[in-house]
């Protein structure tokens, strides 16, 4: 449909080019001192609503004199408008459009006090807000979140997971934990989003997690061990993937979730007889698992929810991370993946100017992609490079440094996602509000984007049955590029590549049931 004002896609197109035009290269202002490029908002004139109605505000070029100079060192690719884009007028690059010139203003300092930009033109974490916002989501909420009751363990996993990326004890938490987890694990097996809800593999993945976080002999004897192995073995399904729940749907999450609870339980992989994907051959929890998983993977390159459907950021991570729990990433990867393909799909996910990612194809830059997609990476990279050999540095001449931007990455997190106000908290994007949901994701990705992750092959394997040992045999390092965008002071601590929880805790939870030995 053509937009309201323009009488053809023709006529529509002509004026997208000379209003782009304008806003690309606008009046310049003459100044006797030093300058640099940004864009600063004014109103819609009626030819800019004719492009996009109901958007009633644009960028426009501006300079910046010699007292903001030390603010200067940001490349053009993140203060300009796309050099190529397609001008046919749709809703989808209506809403584009909108969200680069949304970005913009925050991408090139101008929505910024000055003073709290570094000489990169970056905002620095607002780490005390962001700590305060987190702390307020685990008290007493607003009347409207009773919406999200089923939801609560979420919440548990996205303020704990985020509190210790930013550097706070989370150990106050953890009897308020154990004592709401406590009445929704369910006598058939895990945990259900509340009381009196039934056992869902997305609350059970979200509360083991939390369990790992806070650590210790009370969190971890709370899980019932028998009960949640015989509940898995009623979610496998014979054609080798999970349902998320008894009579739910099969998807790519299950798949990895449920791997994720076998290995840091230390669960056997052999299946109840009340499975309905046991057999006397002796079908096993991972019979047909990455089989299942690789015909998840689309015509793009991406990884859908389940064979034959669209592919997605989250499904994606989800994809990669399950193979890296059953095998190493550079041997079971390029076995059920076409690589290439994937590298291809996941790299145009990323946006320029605004520098994040997007979900899927032709979606808009989101926040919490910062994790999804941006997690994919160290799980790539490990598959491309292979692992780390004992004694040598972590970059060599044949090592890939990185397959992404990181610093279109952390521009786009520190720039776009602070919510600057005193609510604090990190958010989608900037016109969208802060929640606990992408104040976790993000600095997840922050997290990703500050370190680099090797896969160590030599690492000794967990004692036990030696089952599942691939996601422990990962270290990280500070990750420090020739011109580093931001200050020490705003990194954040490492979040396990396939587990996304603090450092360490994974480790401690496989070991302390692995000592345990059976039921």
């Amino acid at each position: 449909m053509p937009a309201r004002g323009a009488n053809t896609a023709s006529d529509a197109s002509s004026s997208a080019s000379s209003t782009f035009d304008r806003l690309l290269y606008g009046n310049q202002q003459t100044q006797s001192q030093p300058q640099r490029p940004g864009f600063v908002i004014e109103e819609a004139s009626p030819e800019d609503e004719a492009i996009d109605p109901g958007y009633t505000t644009w960028a426009r070029p501006f300079t910046m004199s010699a007292r903001t100079a030390s603010a200067s060192l940001i490349p053009d690719l993140y203060t300009s408008l796309p050099l190529i884009r397609d001008l046919l007028n749709t809703q989808t690059s209506q809403v584009q459009d909108k969200t680069i010139h949304e970005c913009l203003p925050f991408l090139s300092g101008a929505e910024a006090n000055i003073q709290q930009l570094n000489a990169y033109g970056v905002p620095h974490l607002a780490r005390k807000r962001h700590v305060q916002f987190l702390h307020k989501n685990l008290r007493k909420l607003p009347a409207p979140y009773v919406a999200a009751d089923a939801s609560r363990p979420w919440m548990f996993y996205w303020v704990l997971a985020g509190l210790h990326a930013l550097g706070e004890d989370i150990s106050e938490y953890k009897e308020r934990l154990i004592s709401t987890i406590r009445p929704i694990q369910n006598v058939t097996g895990g945990f259900g989003g509340g009381n009196g809800q039934m056992s869902h593999l997305a609350p059970t993945y979200a509360i083991i997690l939390s369990l790992a976080m806070v650590g210790g002999k009370e969190a971890f004897d709370l899980i019932d061990r028998k009960a949640m192995w015989k509940w898995l073995g009623a979610l496998k399904q014979p054609d080798g993937g999970f349902q998320m729940a008894v009579g739910g749907e099969e998807d790519v999450r299950g798949a990895y979730i449920a791997v994720v609870i076998l290995t840091l339980l230390d669960l056997p992989l052999e299946l109840p007889q009340e499975s309905p994907a046991w057999s006397r051959e002796g079908a096993t929890f991972l019979t047909g698992l990455p089989e299942w998983v690789g015909r998840c993977q689309t015509f793009e390159g991406g990884i859908s929810t389940k064979p034959d459907a669209e592919a997605h950021g989250a499904y994606a991570f989800c994809a990669l991370a399950c193979l890296c729990i059953i095998g190493d990433p550079h041997v079971i990867i390029p076995k059920y993946l076409d690589v290439p393909l994937l590298i291809s799909w996941l790299s145009a996910r990323q946006y320029a100017p605004e520098g994040g990612f997007a979900g899927r194809t032709n979606k808009l830059v989101d926040g919490c992609y910062s994790h999804w997609v941006g997690g994919c990476w160290p799980l790539i990279e490990a598959c491309v490079n292979g692992p780390s050999s004992p004694g040598a540095g972590p970059d060599t001449q044949s090592s890939v440094r990185s397959l992404y931007s990181r610093e279109g990455l952390i521009r786009y997190i520190l720039c776009c996602c602070q919510d600057q106000s005193k609510r604090g908290g990190l958010r989608d994007k900037p016109s969208h509000s802060s929640d606990s949901y992408h104040t976790c994701y993000v600095l997840a990705g922050l997290s990703s984007a500050q370190h680099k992750w090797h896969f160590n092959a030599s690492a000794v394997e967990m004692e036990s049955s030696g089952t599942l040992s691939s996601p422990y045999q990962w270290t990280s390092e500070i990750f420090v590029e020739d011109s580093q965008i931001y200050d020490e002071e705003d990194r954040v601590r490492t979040l396990h590549p396939v587990f996304v929880i603090s450092e360490g805790a994974a480790e401690e939870m496989r070991a302390y049931f692995s000592s345990k030995g059976g039921f």
